[in-house]
């Protein structure tokens, strides 16, 4: 069963995206603040595919919620949900750990396929892989079974989004990667957000692996364009 946390203090907007999540087959626990989504998880094991949090709500704040999840859990899909539009919002979420984020409010369908992209990407991360089990780059190595990322012998935390990230790249050494097909590549096609998430993820990414996330020598910005795996 697709089971999913939904953590929303505003009664009208939890009662809103549980009707129509479980209308779209998903096994759904609401709670309506930071420290029961905490209880619950903890108290259920994680058995949890996707948390949806709601960043303003008394007590524990929505972004205190997703960095303790990831922190337990680096294959659990963690969407922000914000009433605010402001950049810095979406860029913090997305920094501490969340696949993705939605502005309220949102029509049913935008909530479906959001959380249905979130929940492919979760379950790939279950998925054996026929392919051979480790993709060699310079000083790392990624391992197709476990869907893990090493850099010379030590592993490196990611979340699935990071991880898959870092599998497009390497698949592709060397090759230009432009903004749109990264996006379509690990969010699909469908994905109705805009391509900032691609940004911030590869910032986060620079931050775990390379030795001056500044200066980066393996994910390299093509201006204008998008990003360039190298080999070193």
């Amino acid at each position: 069963m697709k089971k999913i946390l939904v953590c929303e203090d505003e009664d009208v907007i939890r009662d809103f995206v549980v009707i129509n999540l479980k209308r779209a087959g998903y096994d759904v626990t609401d709670v309506n603040c930071g420290e029961e989504a905490l209880r619950v998880f903890e108290s259920e094991h994680g058995n949890f595919d996707v948390a949806l949090l709601d960043i303003m709500m008394p007590g524990i704040d929505g972004f205190t919620v997703c960095k303790k999840l990831r922190e337990k859990s680096s294959t659990l899909g963690i969407i922000m949900l914000s009433a605010k539009t402001q950049e810095m919002d979406k860029v913090s979420g997305l920094m501490i750990g969340a696949d993705d984020y939605m502005t309220k409010p949102f029509s049913p369908s935008e909530l479906t396929a959001r959380v249905d992209a979130i929940y492919r990407r979760v379950l790939m991360s279950y998925t054996k892989s026929d392919e051979p089990p480790v993709i060699e780059s310079g000083p790392f190595q990624l391992n197709l079974k476990s869907r893990t990322v090493s850099k010379n012998g030590k592993l490196i935390d990611l979340t699935q989004v990071e991880y898959q990230i870092l599998e497009y790249f390497m698949n592709n050494k060397n090759t230009a990667l432009d903004r749109t097909s990264i996006l379509n590549h690990i969010w699909g096609e469908s994905y109705v957000g805009d391509e900032k998430i691609v940004d911030v993820n590869i910032r986060r990414i620079r931050m775990k692996i390379e030795d001056e996330p500044s200066s980066p020598q393996y994910i390299i910005t093509m201006w204008g364009y998008g990003y360039k795996w190298t080999e070193k």
